[in-house]
């Protein structure tokens, strides 16, 4: 496997089609009825080249997050709601259709369409937002201290340092609740909500698993088969993935074949910068 950290950046490094308007350009062609047609812009991000040869849904909600910029450098991610629609493929590049909703001077509304061959892949519809000033509260549980090098644990697919006191992997009953810090090299700020979009990926489900007896996430695909159906990220804060964040997991529910998780994305200080919810397929083997 090539290097993971430089292929991830290398797929957040997005290409616009030729054949797209530049970002911020009307397309004037008629649409219904006369009314202005919305604006749509098309970018090429490449695949990482994982094992099993499949996309990890973390990189196509971090090219979502990118397209979106991409097309709107205005104004901030603020939420997306994304559909996983078929599995991708690891050996083809993603095309992301971006269609601007609405865009007014503080929000902006943006469909994306992720398609690979002949498959869609997965559908988007994401809110944008100019900075505003303005009070601030939170609640929130208190965060623990970051644990210490001793809890440096190797998550497969997070190329960078991450430290836990759990462990998904184990077979034992825990609470459905999961903490795992992280920190990732330096890269500019705006590279962050891509980044921890990425990362929100990867351990909603292994989190519904903790209460269930003899069952660990390293038994994807022997012992159920899980894969992602809906995902959601709010954004609250501007933050710096290379400072320590905490993501905080918690899994309400196991039911019918699927599950359900939330978390929240924390500073060192406490400060709540992100959120986000996960529906899972999640089916056992007879």
């Amino acid at each position: 496997m090539p290097d993971l950290w430089s292929e991830l950046l290398a797929c957040l490094d997005l290409r616009q089609r030729p054949t797209s308007p530049s970002p911020g350009t009307a397309d004037t062609r008629p649409g219904i009825g006369g009314r202005r047609r919305e604006t749509l812009t098309v970018y090429e991000g490449s695949s990482q080249r994982l094992d099993h040869g499949w996309l990890y849904g973390g990189q196509l909600l971090a090219q979502i997050v990118r397209a979106s910029v991409c097309a709107c450098p205005a104004k901030a991610v603020k939420s997306l709601h994304v559909v996983f629609a078929h599995e991708g493929k690891g050996d083809a590049p993603v095309f992301y259709i971006v269609q601007r909703q609405h865009e007014g001077r503080s929000f902006a509304t943006l469909t994306v369409t992720a398609r690979q061959k002949r498959d869609i892949v997965a559908t988007a519809v994401v809110s944008m937002h100019a900075h505003e000033d303005g009070p601030q509260h939170q609640t929130v549980t208190d965060i623990p201290e970051i644990p210490g090098p001793r809890h440096r644990v190797q998550v497969p697919l997070l190329p960078w340092e991450t430290r836990s006191t759990a462990d998904l992997d184990q077979t034992g009953a825990h609470p459905p609740d999961y903490e795992l810090w992280m920190r990732t090299p330096p890269v500019p700020a705006e590279s962050g909500p891509a980044l921890a979009a990425y990362a929100t990926d990867l351990s909603p489900i292994g989190t519904a698993l903790r209460p269930l007896e003899g069952v660990g996430q390293s038994g994807n695909g022997t012992a159920f088969t899980s894969a992602t159906i809906t995902h959601s990220v709010w954004f609250h804060r501007a933050f710096h993935t290379d400072d320590w964040l905490l993501l905080r997991h918690h899994s309400p529910l196991v039911a019918h074949g699927r599950c359900f998780g939330k978390g929240d994305i924390l500073t060192e200080d406490g400060t709540l910068v992100a959120s986000f919810a996960q529906e899972g397929l999640l089916r056992f083997r007879p």
